[in-house]
């Protein structure tokens, strides 16, 4: 039996991540995000493919609510064998364009939700020996672009702090994994005019994540970049 803690769960690649790992046997799947109708309707799919699921609205950009979140999740559950740090947000903007609030707004939910929840797990983790960390990077950590400034900084920055826990944890028996995805038909692309096909689907990116899951405990991988077929958009 595995316990998962999914973030940005209510929707796009957080809901696949939580339908990939609820056909699981003996699931345990922890969805969060703030919007609790909408867990509620991941949560009926998780528990129709025969998971238990834990659904706890939580503003990851909060720290004093993701301490409760994680406690939560601690006393009736236990400490979770995959945390996957999904939540996330892209608002367009040039630097000359963007306001503070807006690249804050970005730098939290991004990178410091991130912070946020990984503390609230990581050292009983690390007491345990055992567990899988994920980040949901972007190619936005690997390369800049127009119109793309608060996000960019934000998913540089997630991929410095996953490659720092990765660094700090590794003799504690703790896997840490970045995934750095291109576009992926999600709820972020809504408005665009281009054809489904020339994203990604949200399922192979939860694919991928469950592959590496599935590994055995002498293998990691630090890094993964996936893109559509076809190039960045």
């Amino acid at each position: 039996m595995s316990i998962i803690v999914i973030t940005g769960a209510s929707q796009g690649i957080g809901r696949a991540l939580a339908e990939a790992f609820s056909k699981e046997h003996k699931s345990q799947i922890v969805l969060v995000s703030r919007n609790k109708d909408k867990l509620d309707e991941v949560a009926s799919v998780c528990n129709q493919n025969g998971a238990e699921t834990l659904v706890l609205p939580c503003d990851v950009t909060q720290m004093s609510d993701v301490a409760v979140m994680g406690e939560e999740v601690k006393s009736q559950w236990g400490v979770p064998d995959v945390l996957i740090n999904n939540a996330g947000l892209f608002q367009p903007g040039s630097l000359l364009e963007m306001d503070v609030m807006s690249f804050q707004q970005q730098l939290d939910v991004n990178l410091s939700s991130a912070f946020f929840v990984t503390k609230a797990f990581l050292a009983d983790m690390v007491e345990r020996g055992s567990g899988s960390i994920f980040y949901m990077a972007s190619v936005a950590s690997i390369r800049a672009y127009a119109g793309g400034a608060a996000y960019c900084a934000a998913k540089h920055g997630l991929l410095g702090l996953a490659r720092c826990v990765r660094e700090e944890t590794k003799d504690n028996g703790i896997r840490v994994t970045a995934l750095l995805p291109g576009a992926t038909f999600t709820p972020s692309w809504d408005g665009v005019d281009l054809p489904e096909e020339r994203f990604m689907p949200a399922s192979d990116i939860a694919q991928a994540v469950l592959d590496i899951h599935h590994m055995t405990d002498r293998t990691v991988v630090e890094e993964i970049v996936l893109r559509p077929q076809r190039g960045d958009l």
